[in-house]
Protein backbone atom coordinates (compact mmCIF):
# COMPACT_ATOMS: atom_id res chain seq x y z
CA UNK A 1 0.00 0.00 0.00
CA UNK A 2 1.17 3.88 -1.00
CA UNK A 3 1.08 5.29 2.45
CA UNK A 4 2.52 8.18 0.73
CA UNK A 5 -0.51 8.77 -1.22
CA UNK A 6 -2.84 8.12 1.24
CA UNK A 7 -1.32 10.88 3.17
CA UNK A 8 -0.85 13.50 0.21
CA UNK A 9 -4.91 12.96 -0.43
CA UNK A 10 -5.39 13.46 3.03
CA UNK A 11 -3.31 16.76 3.00
CA UNK A 12 -5.40 17.91 -0.04
CA UNK A 13 -8.89 16.88 1.37
CA UNK A 14 -8.94 17.57 4.84
CA UNK A 15 -6.22 20.08 5.46
CA UNK A 16 -7.18 21.98 2.25
CA UNK A 17 -3.12 22.14 0.84
CA UNK A 18 -2.40 23.70 -1.97
CA UNK A 19 -1.18 22.11 -5.65
CA UNK A 20 2.24 23.12 -5.09
CA UNK A 21 2.72 21.99 -1.38
CA UNK A 22 1.55 18.65 -2.31
CA UNK A 23 4.17 18.03 -5.02
CA UNK A 24 6.87 19.52 -2.65
CA UNK A 25 6.11 17.17 -0.13
CA UNK A 26 5.62 14.36 -2.28
CA UNK A 27 8.53 15.32 -3.96
CA UNK A 28 10.54 15.10 -0.49
CA UNK A 29 8.75 11.75 0.56
CA UNK A 30 9.61 9.82 -2.49
CA UNK A 31 13.30 11.07 -2.02
CA UNK A 32 13.42 9.90 1.36
CA UNK A 33 12.33 6.71 0.46
CA UNK A 34 14.59 5.73 -2.41
CA UNK A 35 17.36 6.38 0.46
CA UNK A 36 15.97 4.64 3.86
CA UNK A 37 13.34 2.68 1.62
CA UNK A 38 9.97 1.38 3.82
CA UNK A 39 9.23 4.67 5.19
CA UNK A 40 7.23 2.64 7.05
CA UNK A 41 9.87 0.98 9.08
CA UNK A 42 12.25 3.48 9.03
CA UNK A 43 14.06 3.96 12.26
CA UNK A 44 14.30 7.24 13.94
CA UNK A 45 18.77 6.44 13.33
CA UNK A 46 17.97 5.73 9.44
CA UNK A 47 15.90 9.04 9.09
CA UNK A 48 18.77 11.25 10.93
CA UNK A 49 21.47 9.77 8.86
CA UNK A 50 19.62 10.53 5.77
CA UNK A 51 19.13 14.15 6.45
CA UNK A 52 22.48 14.32 7.84
CA UNK A 53 24.18 13.22 4.65
CA UNK A 54 22.11 16.01 2.35
CA UNK A 55 24.02 18.33 0.88
CA UNK A 56 21.77 21.44 1.06
CA UNK A 57 20.29 24.46 2.24
CA UNK A 58 19.64 24.30 5.94
CA UNK A 59 15.73 25.85 4.61
CA UNK A 60 15.74 22.48 1.96
CA UNK A 61 16.73 20.27 4.63
CA UNK A 62 13.84 22.25 7.14
CA UNK A 63 11.25 21.50 4.17
CA UNK A 64 12.39 17.84 4.10
CA UNK A 65 12.13 17.10 7.90
CA UNK A 66 8.98 19.36 8.16
CA UNK A 67 7.13 16.85 5.82
CA UNK A 68 8.55 13.20 7.12
CA UNK A 69 7.04 14.61 10.75
CA UNK A 70 3.73 15.09 9.07
CA UNK A 71 3.94 12.33 7.25
CA UNK A 72 4.92 10.09 10.49
CA UNK A 73 2.36 11.93 12.39
CA UNK A 74 -0.45 11.06 10.02
CA UNK A 75 0.62 6.98 10.45
CA UNK A 76 0.93 7.11 14.05
CA UNK A 77 -2.81 8.30 14.01
CA UNK A 78 -4.28 6.27 11.77
CA UNK A 79 -2.43 3.69 13.69
CA UNK A 80 -0.12 2.45 10.81
CA UNK A 81 3.04 2.60 12.91
CA UNK A 82 3.22 1.99 16.55
CA UNK A 83 6.16 4.33 17.56
CA UNK A 84 7.16 8.15 15.69
CA UNK A 85 10.43 7.86 14.68
CA UNK A 86 10.13 11.33 13.78
CA UNK A 87 9.69 12.68 17.07
CA UNK A 88 13.37 12.92 17.77
CA UNK A 89 14.97 14.49 14.54
CA UNK A 90 16.97 17.34 15.23
CA UNK A 91 16.71 20.19 12.29
CA UNK A 92 19.20 21.54 11.09
CA UNK A 93 19.97 25.52 12.47
CA UNK A 94 18.87 27.93 10.59
CA UNK A 95 19.32 31.77 10.05
CA UNK A 96 16.64 34.03 9.51
CA UNK A 97 17.23 36.18 6.38
CA UNK A 98 15.74 39.86 6.49
CA UNK A 99 13.68 40.14 3.78
CA UNK A 100 14.67 42.17 1.26
CA UNK A 101 12.31 45.21 -0.47
CA UNK A 102 12.91 48.21 -2.74
CA UNK A 103 12.24 51.75 -1.78
CA UNK A 104 9.37 53.73 -2.58
CA UNK A 105 11.11 55.49 -5.36
CA UNK A 106 12.36 52.53 -6.51
CA UNK A 107 8.57 50.99 -6.57
CA UNK A 108 7.45 53.79 -8.68
CA UNK A 109 10.13 53.75 -10.90
CA UNK A 110 9.52 49.90 -11.95
CA UNK A 111 5.42 50.39 -12.32
CA UNK A 112 6.39 53.23 -14.42
CA UNK A 113 8.40 51.17 -16.64
CA UNK A 114 5.34 48.86 -17.56
CA UNK A 115 4.62 51.62 -19.95
CA UNK A 116 7.31 50.45 -22.17
CA UNK A 117 6.43 46.80 -22.52
CA UNK A 118 4.19 45.14 -24.41
CA UNK A 119 0.42 44.60 -22.76
CA UNK A 120 1.35 47.53 -20.83
CA UNK A 121 -2.04 47.95 -18.93
CA UNK A 122 -2.16 44.22 -17.71
CA UNK A 123 1.52 44.68 -16.49
CA UNK A 124 0.89 47.69 -14.42
CA UNK A 125 -2.67 46.40 -12.75
CA UNK A 126 -0.62 43.13 -11.90
CA UNK A 127 2.35 45.57 -10.27
CA UNK A 128 -0.34 48.05 -8.63
CA UNK A 129 -2.39 45.05 -7.18
CA UNK A 130 0.94 43.28 -6.02
CA UNK A 131 2.52 46.18 -3.93
CA UNK A 132 -1.15 47.71 -3.26
CA UNK A 133 -2.64 44.05 -1.56
CA UNK A 134 0.23 42.70 -0.45
CA UNK A 135 -0.46 39.25 -2.59
CA UNK A 136 1.01 36.25 -3.19
CA UNK A 137 3.00 35.89 -7.15
CA UNK A 138 -0.06 32.62 -6.87
CA UNK A 139 -2.55 34.40 -5.94
CA UNK A 140 -2.04 37.49 -8.03
CA UNK A 141 -1.77 35.07 -11.34
CA UNK A 142 -4.70 32.74 -10.27
CA UNK A 143 -7.50 35.77 -9.61
CA UNK A 144 -10.89 34.62 -10.51
CA UNK A 145 -12.95 37.58 -11.58
CA UNK A 146 -15.42 36.96 -8.66
CA UNK A 147 -12.42 37.89 -5.83
CA UNK A 148 -12.90 41.23 -7.31
CA UNK A 149 -15.37 43.58 -5.08
CA UNK A 150 -15.09 47.43 -5.38
CA UNK A 151 -12.31 48.37 -3.44
CA UNK A 152 -11.41 45.16 -1.82
CA UNK A 153 -10.17 42.01 -2.78
CA UNK A 154 -12.23 38.31 -1.44
CA UNK A 155 -8.04 36.03 -1.92
CA UNK A 156 -8.44 32.54 -1.26
CA UNK A 157 -4.78 31.94 0.11
CA UNK A 158 -2.97 29.10 1.77
CA UNK A 159 -4.78 26.23 3.42
CA UNK A 160 -7.89 27.37 1.86
CA UNK A 161 -8.19 30.34 3.98
CA UNK A 162 -10.26 33.65 2.87
CA UNK A 163 -8.92 37.06 3.70
CA UNK A 164 -10.25 40.46 2.76
CA UNK A 165 -7.17 43.14 1.50
CA UNK A 166 -7.88 46.59 0.25
CA UNK A 167 -7.03 48.37 -2.97
CA UNK A 168 -6.02 52.18 -3.03
CA UNK A 169 -7.59 54.17 -5.55
CA UNK A 170 -4.43 54.12 -7.82
CA UNK A 171 -4.77 50.43 -7.67
CA UNK A 172 -8.16 50.04 -8.23
CA UNK A 173 -7.94 52.54 -11.32
CA UNK A 174 -5.39 50.47 -13.02
CA UNK A 175 -7.30 47.42 -12.62
CA UNK A 176 -9.94 49.46 -13.70
CA UNK A 177 -8.70 50.25 -16.77
CA UNK A 178 -7.30 46.83 -17.37
CA UNK A 179 -10.70 44.85 -16.50
CA UNK A 180 -12.33 47.38 -19.32
CA UNK A 181 -9.45 46.36 -21.70
CA UNK A 182 -9.92 43.06 -20.96
CA UNK A 183 -13.28 42.76 -21.98
CA UNK A 184 -13.44 44.68 -25.09
CA UNK A 185 -15.06 43.00 -28.00
CA UNK A 186 -14.36 44.59 -30.82
CA UNK A 187 -11.67 44.25 -32.99
CA UNK A 188 -10.16 47.01 -35.25
CA UNK A 189 -7.39 46.32 -38.06
CA UNK A 190 -5.41 49.24 -36.47
CA UNK A 191 -5.67 47.74 -33.12
CA UNK A 192 -2.44 48.24 -30.55
CA UNK A 193 -0.82 45.39 -29.23
CA UNK A 194 -2.92 46.04 -26.49
CA UNK A 195 -6.33 45.98 -27.95
CA UNK A 196 -5.44 43.29 -29.80
CA UNK A 197 -4.15 40.76 -27.02
CA UNK A 198 -7.78 41.56 -25.09
CA UNK A 199 -9.70 40.78 -27.99
CA UNK A 200 -8.20 37.61 -28.24
CA UNK A 201 -7.87 36.34 -24.88
CA UNK A 202 -11.40 37.40 -23.95
CA UNK A 203 -12.82 34.93 -26.94
CA UNK A 204 -12.25 32.23 -24.11
CA UNK A 205 -14.41 34.26 -21.84
CA UNK A 206 -11.70 33.32 -18.99
CA UNK A 207 -12.91 33.40 -15.69
CA UNK A 208 -9.53 34.63 -14.63
CA UNK A 209 -8.38 38.53 -13.82
CA UNK A 210 -5.58 38.30 -16.13
CA UNK A 211 -5.75 35.36 -18.79
CA UNK A 212 -3.18 33.55 -20.33
CA UNK A 213 -2.97 31.14 -23.50
CA UNK A 214 -1.62 28.28 -21.81
CA UNK A 215 -3.40 25.19 -20.21
CA UNK A 216 -4.00 26.47 -16.82
CA UNK A 217 -6.07 29.21 -18.32
CA UNK A 218 -3.99 32.12 -16.54
CA UNK A 219 -0.94 34.20 -16.69
CA UNK A 220 1.91 31.77 -15.19
CA UNK A 221 4.02 32.51 -12.30
CA UNK A 222 7.36 32.33 -14.84
CA UNK A 223 5.64 34.30 -17.18
CA UNK A 224 4.91 36.82 -14.90
CA UNK A 225 8.66 36.31 -13.78
CA UNK A 226 10.63 36.79 -16.60
CA UNK A 227 8.18 40.53 -17.28
CA UNK A 228 9.32 42.08 -13.95
CA UNK A 229 12.54 41.37 -14.14
CA UNK A 230 12.12 43.51 -17.93
CA UNK A 231 10.80 46.30 -16.05
CA UNK A 232 13.85 46.28 -13.37
CA UNK A 233 16.22 46.52 -16.48
CA UNK A 234 14.40 49.59 -17.94
CA UNK A 235 13.78 51.12 -14.23
CA UNK A 236 17.63 51.31 -13.66
CA UNK A 237 16.83 48.87 -10.83
CA UNK A 238 19.38 45.53 -10.76
CA UNK A 239 16.83 42.57 -11.79
CA UNK A 240 18.41 40.29 -8.93
CA UNK A 241 16.72 42.48 -6.33
CA UNK A 242 13.37 42.44 -8.16
CA UNK A 243 10.49 39.85 -7.77
CA UNK A 244 6.91 39.08 -7.09
CA UNK A 245 8.03 38.34 -3.41
CA UNK A 246 10.02 41.39 -2.91
CA UNK A 247 7.33 43.57 -4.01
CA UNK A 248 5.10 41.42 -1.35
CA UNK A 249 8.10 42.43 1.43
CA UNK A 250 7.85 46.45 0.02
CA UNK A 251 4.12 46.20 0.76
CA UNK A 252 4.48 44.52 4.13
CA UNK A 253 7.74 46.88 5.20
CA UNK A 254 6.32 50.46 3.86
CA UNK A 255 2.98 49.61 5.81
CA UNK A 256 4.99 49.02 8.69
CA UNK A 257 7.24 52.07 8.32
CA UNK A 258 4.11 54.16 7.60
CA UNK A 259 2.61 53.37 11.14
CA UNK A 260 0.75 50.28 10.52
CA UNK A 261 -0.60 47.96 12.82
CA UNK A 262 1.54 44.64 12.96
CA UNK A 263 -1.85 42.51 13.11
CA UNK A 264 -3.32 44.28 10.58
CA UNK A 265 0.05 43.43 7.82
CA UNK A 266 -0.38 39.81 9.15
CA UNK A 267 -4.21 39.69 7.87
CA UNK A 268 -3.44 41.05 4.91
CA UNK A 269 -0.47 39.04 4.31
CA UNK A 270 -2.43 36.20 5.35
CA UNK A 271 -0.06 34.88 7.70
CA UNK A 272 -1.46 32.32 10.08
CA UNK A 273 1.51 33.19 12.66
CA UNK A 274 2.13 36.60 13.70
CA UNK A 275 5.83 35.74 14.20
CA UNK A 276 6.33 35.59 10.35
CA UNK A 277 5.45 39.02 10.24
CA UNK A 278 7.23 40.16 12.95
CA UNK A 279 10.67 39.65 10.98
CA UNK A 280 9.43 43.07 9.27
CA UNK A 281 10.09 44.88 12.23
CA UNK A 282 14.03 44.11 11.85
CA UNK A 283 14.23 45.98 8.33
CA UNK A 284 14.01 49.24 9.56
CA UNK A 285 15.48 50.40 12.52
CA UNK A 286 16.38 53.98 11.74
CA UNK A 287 12.21 54.35 11.49
CA UNK A 288 11.92 52.37 14.78
CA UNK A 289 14.93 54.72 16.52
CA UNK A 290 12.85 57.82 15.54
CA UNK A 291 9.50 56.17 17.04
CA UNK A 292 11.76 55.53 20.10
CA UNK A 293 13.14 59.19 20.17
CA UNK A 294 9.61 60.54 19.48
CA UNK A 295 6.87 58.52 21.49
CA UNK A 296 8.95 56.94 24.99
CA UNK A 297 8.34 58.74 28.08
CA UNK A 298 12.07 58.85 28.70
CA UNK A 299 13.36 60.07 25.53
CA UNK A 300 13.11 64.04 26.21
CA UNK A 301 14.67 63.32 29.74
Amino acid sequence: MNYTDIFLEMLSAEKGRGKMTLEAYGRDLRMAESVVGDLAAATTQQLQKYLSGLNEKPASIARKTSALRQFYKFLALEKIIKENPAIGLELPKRTKSLPKFLTMEEIELLISSAGDIKNSTRLRAMLELLYASGLRVSELCELPLTAVLGDKLLIHGKGAKERMVPMHPGAQEALEKWLELRDAKRETRNADDNEEYASRITRHASRFVFPGSGASGHITRDGFFKIIKKCAVLAGISPERVSPHVLRHSFASHLLAGGANLRAIQMMLGHEDISTTQIYTHVMPDKLVDAVKQHHPLAKK
